[in-house]
């Protein structure tokens, strides 16, 4: 019977880390019934892993073609297999399915996490051999001593809800089509299968069911992907999003996503590409190249939710929260980071590996079907799209106690949505009645005698303020500011275009008190930035 995955995929690592695959040029069984025992006492509950025989490993990865295994070898592997797992205390057996790769045979054994932890294995096949437990350190099988040791005995019993049998449901609950759209999206033997098969046998060989034949449930895992209304079994597990549609908080929009976990989160990242996320594009005079950027990074976004649909707990009945303001986009979800992950962790480090995992199952099914990377890859992956993008740095919070955790994403500066309503519409009379907007008072004349802002701001300032505003924000020197807007760097030009952006509160410069300091440098305000967003949009 097929594995539920794409076995493809597996071998080279793109649905499984690293740490999580052993392979074994041959057949050596004091070898195997160590990982065996390691994946099933899961240590960090990552989901246990796989052990593929047939194909050698150098540097921790495989060597292809596969050595591959005699046809003949098969069974007799599978037998001894079987014998295995009677040597593990409590007995642990894994699944065991051969595959034709490449020309060659190989066997594939899927370890998944034991629940009934502490497991152990002999040291070695001889009489009278010790007994240790082993875990997974690194991509290793190693035997648990001292504080590795107790925090496996702290997991005795504690299975992570996803991956627990829920009693409120049964099989029924369990949606065929769902099943089949998920092992026909990636690509897994089983799909094929799945049409002849019992459906309690495929959803055994899923383990998304448990339990004995006449008592079958299903497990959370497979309640939260496989079945059509998964809020009916876990309080509010959907996706709650309020777009508002200016600063006041007073005008916004609700939209609920509900459904299996992946489509919430399909739903959700489509209703961004669609409704939130848009393009500026700045024509530079005498240059050839426009300046392009988006109010927020698609994959900043989409990491973000992607990790709170993961890490989040299904116990709370507690939905994921996105607010989308004008000027940055939360996301908060329930509760907190794992120890020892805290505050001072993830507002000092930007590459964080959490020495355990919430959900084991979510992220293996999230990752199968591209929708989350591996783990520890979730703040770089934002960092780095928001710094691509030449956004601000995400802020990323949480509380002492690790009850929420708290994603921040702030717009570009030039590429904010919905600064107030009828943004396009607002019209000012003067620049004081914009300075006094870009400060936060007033939202403009509107009425028939004002003008735009743009329009205003090029009479009374100079037609290049949005061009000077989006180049600063980031930090420049006057030289490298001028040079990007093909102007000299004289003190002419510094006069008519930068001291009234100083003036006027829009441009601030690193050492106010000393403006000739060597090392000067000027950035766009808060103010600024405002000014620029409502520029924009009109």
């Amino acid at each position: 019977m097929a594995l539920p995955v794409n076995i493809e995929e597996l071998i080279h690592g793109n649905t499984i880390e690293w740490e999580r695959l052993e392979f074994k040029q041959g057949w050596n069984p004091e070898a195997v019934v160590r990982t065996m025992c390691a994946f099933a006492n899961d240590l960090h509950n990552w989901g246990g892993g796989y052990i593929v025989i047939g194909i050698a490993e150098r540097d921790g990865q495989p060597v292809l073609p596969p050595a591959g295994l005699h046809q003949d070898q098969l069974d007799a592997i599978q037998k001894k297999i079987l014998e295995l797992g009677h040597i593990i205390q409590p007995n642990y057996f894994p699944i065991a399915q051969p595959y034709i790769l490449q020309g060659h045979f190989i066997l594939v054994l899927w370890c998944p996490a034991g629940d009934n932890r502490v497991y152990t294995a002999p040291t070695t096949l001889g009489q009278g051999a010790a007994r240790e437990p082993y875990v997974r350190v690194g991509s290793n099988s190693m035997v648990a001593r001292g504080e590795t040791l107790r925090r496996l005995q702290e997991l005795t019993a504690r299975i992570p809800f996803d991956d627990r049998m829920n009693n409120r449901a049964g099989v029924t609950d369990l949606d065929l089509g769902l099943i089949q759209a998920h092992l026909q999206e990636v690509k897994s033997d089983l799909y094929e299968e799945s049409k002849t098969m019992p459906f309690e046998n495929l959803c055994r060989t899923m383990l998304i069911a448990k339990g004995p034949n006449e008592d079958l449930r299903p497990v959370n895992i497979g309640l939260l992907f496989f079945s059509k209304e998964p809020h009916q079994f876990f309080g509010r597990s959907w996706i709650e999003l309020v777009w508002h549609q200016d600063i006041s908080g007073r005008n916004f929009r609700e939209i609920y996503f509900k459904g299996p976990l992946q489509k919430q989160l399909r739903d959700a990242l489509s209703f961004f590409r669609s409704n939130i996320l848009t393009e500026q594009v700045i024509k530079l005079e005498e240059q050839a190249e426009a300046i392009r950027f988006f109010n927020f990074p698609f994959a900043a976004v989409e990491e973000a939710l992607s990790n709170a649909v993961y890490h989040k707990s299904y116990e709370l009945g507690s939905p994921v929260e996105i607010q989308v303001w004008p000027d940055k986009i939360n996301v908060l979800s329930y509760p907190g980071p794992v120890p020892p992950v805290n505050a001072m962790v993830i507002k000092t480090q930007r590459h964080i590996v959490a020495r355990e995992y919430r959900n084991r199952r979510i992220g293996d099914f999230l990752k199968e079907l591209r929708l989350t990377e591996g783990r520890g890859t979730g703040f770089p992956t934002i960092y780095a799209a928001m710094e691509t993008n030449g956004s601000p740095e995400p802020v990323f919070d949480t509380d002492a106690e690790c009850t929420y955790f708290l994603v921040t994403l702030p717009a570009h500066t030039g590429g904010s949505i919905g600064v107030s309503i009828g943004a396009s519409a607002l019209t000012f009379n003067n620049l004081s009645e914009i300075v006094a907007f870009g400060n936060g008072v007033g939202n403009g004349a509107g009425n028939q005698a004002g003008e735009p802002a743009i329009a205003v701001i090029g009479h009374e300032i100079h037609n290049r303020v949005p061009e000077m505003l989006t180049l600063l924000n980031k930090k420049l020197k006057r030289n490298e500011l001028f040079k990007a807007m093909n102007l000299s760097n004289q003190s002419k030009n510094r006069a008519k275009f930068l001291d009234p952006l100083i003036a006027v509160g829009w441009v601030n410069m690193e050492y106010p008190h000393e403006p000739t300091h060597p090392e000067q440098a000027y950035q766009t305000t808060e103010p600024g930035k405002r000014i620029l967003n409502l520029i924009n949009q009109q």
